[in-house]
């Protein structure tokens, strides 16, 4: 086990527990799902009121405008909450960016709405793991490095987003613009188990919507008039499930369209996810997407439109992430924490911050489970030992550990 250094045993030491606790206990009995707007707003004032007391910057950005595939095929805008930005020493020559987001995915006419004590050791409650604890142990670590004398030597930018459970449409932009020229990033999704475990290399996910659209015409009197858009939907829909294989999987998720049963619609809408391992099945899915739909539209005589993107790339353990990664290990072993990692399907920012080139470890939030469910938990003192870990993380990155 490595020995802590006077001046990392100092930092550590002022990493602040209970102010923790107090924020995350706040924090989740403020709904901020992804579409309340109301919600989200207030809980961006609470988050800009508390890094106001970091160095720096603190503002809110308006979302970029999104738009969204109606049941009927046409296109509407889709709005999102304002993303909180704080820069800190923008001039300096080793920057780093925090991340985390402030939504949730319950709405706010959910029953999930309050936090409550599950044991001495667990709070449930909405949001309090994805991930209102890891913005607070993203503020207390931050709180403790800017009284470190390394603080000087490095600048970074924290984003808080407001649509990362839908996908970052809205802050795409922002974050690949504030991950550029980044020494290293750091995000704050809960760890992969209760154990603390960290995501590694990352699979990639995108998110379609295909718009199909044929002729009508009298299913009785002239059937063969018209071009069945369910029908090519549903071609659509087997042609890109034949696709899946180890490392590229699909998920067709909603057909849309139809009308009554005496007449041939002329319009679908084919909603799919798609999961590819690696870069590699990300490229062959999108050159084989193009060439089925083409072939589909010839044989069913439709238009197709697509879309949606690969909004998440695939994020893989490449030379520069692992010496991250090692550096933060190293950090957990001074700290009497074991540090391991492995392979996720789940995505989440990081993918957008490594596909900029720049390495990136995703998980360093608390430790809990059950996300995305109404028993959603906690384990309270991971607060305190994430905190220490990503203020050692913080201080060695800044020292220029990374190389």
């Amino acid at each position: 086990m490595q020995q802590l250094a006077r001046h990392e045993q100092t930092l550590i030491d002022r990493i602040d527990a209970s102010g923790m606790l107090a924020h995350v206990q706040r924090w989740s009995a403020m709904n901020s799902g992804t579409g309340n707007l109301a919600g989200l707003a207030q809980q961006a004032q609470l988050l800009a009121a508390a890094f106001s007391s970091l160095p720096g910057h603190v503002r809110l950005e308006r979302a970029a405008e999104v738009d969204t595939v109606t049941p009927d095929g046409r296109t509407a805008p889709i709005l999102f909450g304002d993303h909180l930005v704080l820069s800190v020493r923008p001039d300096a020559s080793r920057r780093i960016l925090l991340t985390g987001h402030m939504d949730t995915v319950y709405p706010a006419d959910h029953t999930f709405q309050s936090w409550r004590w599950a044991d001495d050791e667990t709070i449930i409650g909405p949001g309090v793991a994805d991930m209102k604890g890891g913005i607070a142990i993203m503020l207390a670590a931050l709180t403790a490095f800017e009284r470190d004398t390394a603080a000087s030597q490095c600048g970074y930018d924290v984003l808080i987003n407001s649509d990362e459970e839908a996908g970052s449409p809205s802050s795409a932009a922002l974050i690949g613009a504030l991950a550029n020229g980044k020494t290293a990033a750091l995000t704050f999704e809960p760890a992969v188990s209760p154990k603390g475990t960290l995501a590694g290399a990352r699979g990639g996910s995108g998110n379609y919507s295909v718009v199909i659209a044929g002729r009508s015409a009298h299913a009785g009197r002239n059937p063969r008039d018209g071009r069945n858009a369910i029908v090519a939907a549903a071609a659509l829909t087997l042609a890109l499930k034949r696709l899946e294989r180890d490392g590229l999987s699909l998920n067709p998720a909603r057909i849309d369209g139809g009308g009554p049963n005496n007449v041939v619609p002329d319009m679908a809408i084919l909603r799919f996810n798609v999961r590819p391992r690696d870069i590699s099945a990300r490229d062959e899915f999108c050159n084989l997407f193009k060439a089925i739909t083409a072939t589909v539209s010839s044989e069913h005589e439709v238009s197709i439109e697509i879309f949606g993107s690969m909004s998440r790339p695939p994020k893989p353990l490449d030379p520069q992430t692992l010496r991250l990664f090692r550096l933060v290990a190293g950090c957990g072993e001074a700290l009497g924490v074991p540090i391991e990692w492995r392979d996720s399907g789940g995505v989440c920012d990081g993918n957008n911050i490594a596909a900029c080139g720049v390495p990136a470890v995703d998980t360093l939030g608390v430790r809990g489970g059950a996300i995305h469910s109404a028993d959603e938990f906690l384990i309270v003192p991971s607060l305190a030992e994430r905190g220490a870990l990503s203020a050692l993380v913080l201080q060695r990155l800044a020292r220029g550990e990374l190389g």
